[in-house]
């Protein structure tokens, strides 16, 4: 195999190593016990390490997806033959005959769909901190390295090690039992929270300096549908409005991107806008009124909603939009909702008006150290033609920035005001 062949097996590992990461430790999960979590991630990276190793020089086989959930079959099942798991798991293995199941398992969608859920209770379980549960679901449903799961969190990777290492402690001596729990609503609001984490880091990615990463995104929506899916799940509405939610900010995909510098909705082109993906969007939207619930997912999905139907940014329904954020206000009153309700503010009171909103918030609260408050303060500043303290603003949110995709983005609304 030549250097090339190496090299897209290697991306090819990766690309799997994302996406069937999590898929594989739940199914293996199912027969080694989830006080065992560890060892079936140790199980499924050996697999991984594997691959990539076997890939390089034999070549990538007809099947991929196959070929790693054999080799993790035959992992798994080595390590059920091992003596300290046979002592562990003697008495099951007689009662279920889970090793000859497990020799004859066939992997379905199906199959990966349903364990994926009863992983996602699993992680979940209320004797295991929200922080860890999240950590968990990003880790081990999702494949997220420690350093993705600080990032969207905003903490650093040592807390997440230690949040990790707390969670599957929980699921080492807790016993939790794999099956899809009675009481199984409770432990929804944690798993959506995850998922929303995953989308924004998609949407919005900390690492790599990527515009949009498409995967984490469909990785979440995916997610979603597994808990729509499901008969046992009832209340389902807050599932509908997060999907929603998703799929419409998803729809403006194509034209957030210009030669890898993220485009302002004002300035987005909206023949690009996927119109399949709002009428789906607005259909789970629509889905939720079956239900009197209103959460922060229903709101934020509703604005969402004004956006895409919506002609023109001019002619978006602000009004609308400003009341659906003081409705959000009732439920997350925090300084970046309040950063992100000035925009319909000013939309709808004058710059300004979101001006003096925005320096009354800073001289409150500690938003005046995050970029977004100076780029937003800065639009105001550039729409009322006060182009000094525009620049100042936005070179104070470069020093504040990290990201050099949203330097970049920055750096050419410096040059555009300037001229």
């Amino acid at each position: 195999m030549n250097s090339s062949d190496k090299k897209y097996s290697r991306e090819l590992a990766d690309h799997f190593f994302r996406n069937e990461y999590g898929k594989i430790v739940s199914v293996v999960t199912k027969y080694i016990g989830t006080n065992n979590v560890e060892t079936a991630e140790d199980i499924v990276q050996e697999t991984l390490l594997k691959a990539v190793d076997y890939w390089q020089h034999h070549g990538i086989p007809n099947n991929p997806q196959a070929w790693l959930y054999t080799t993790a079959k035959n992992h798994t099942l080595n390590i059920l033959k091992r003596k300290k798991h046979k002592i562990e798991y003697e008495s099951k293995i007689k009662k279920e005959s889970t090793h000859l199941e497990l020799q004859n398992l066939q992997i379905t969608e199906d199959l990966i769909k349903d364990q994926q859920l009863k992983m996602m209770f699993v992680c979940c379980h209320p004797s295991i901190s929200e922080n860890s549960q999240i950590a968990l679901i990003l880790k081990i449903l999702c494949g997220f390295s420690i350093t993705e799961i600080a990032n969207a969190f905003f903490t650093t990777k040592d807390t997440i090690n230690k949040r990790l290492v707390r969670g599957r402690k929980q699921l080492k001596t807790s016993q939790i039992s794999f099956d899809l729990p009675k009481n199984h609503e409770e432990r929804l609001n944690s798993i959506l929270k995850t998922i929303y984490l995953l989308f924004n880091e998609g949407y919005s990615p900390s690492q790599q300096n990527k515009v949009i990463r498409h995967d984490l995104c469909f990785e979440a929506i995916r997610l979603g549908e597994i808990l729509i899916d499901n008969t046992h799940i009832q209340q389902k509405s807050e599932i509908y409005a997060l999907l929603a939610l998703m799929y419409l900010n998803t729809a403006r995909f194509e034209s957030r991107n210009e030669d890898g510098i993220l485009v302002e909705m004002h300035k987005q082109n909206r023949k690009k806008w996927n119109q399949a993906l709002i009428n789906q969007g607005i259909e789970y939207l629509n889905k939720t009124i079956k239900e009197n619930k209103i959460s922060i997912y229903h709101i934020l999905a509703t604005i969402s909603g004004y956006h895409c139907i919506a002609p023109s940014f001019e002619d978006t329904n602000w009004s609308e939009i400003l009341m659906l954020y003081d409705s959000l206000l009732e439920l997350q009153d925090t300084p970046l909702v309040r950063l992100n309700r000035s925009i319909p503010l000013a939309k709808v009171k004058g710059n300004i008006t979101g001006i003096h909103t925005l320096l009354d918030l800073k001289a409150n609260s500690d938003i005046g150290n995050h970029y977004l408050f100076h780029a937003t303060l800065a639009e105001f500043y550039i729409q009322e033609k006060q182009t000094r303290n525009a620049i100042e603003s936005l070179h104070q949110a470069i020093s504040l920035c990290n990201n050099e995709r949203d330097i970049l983005q920055l750096e050419k609304k410096i040059k555009d005001v300037s001229l």
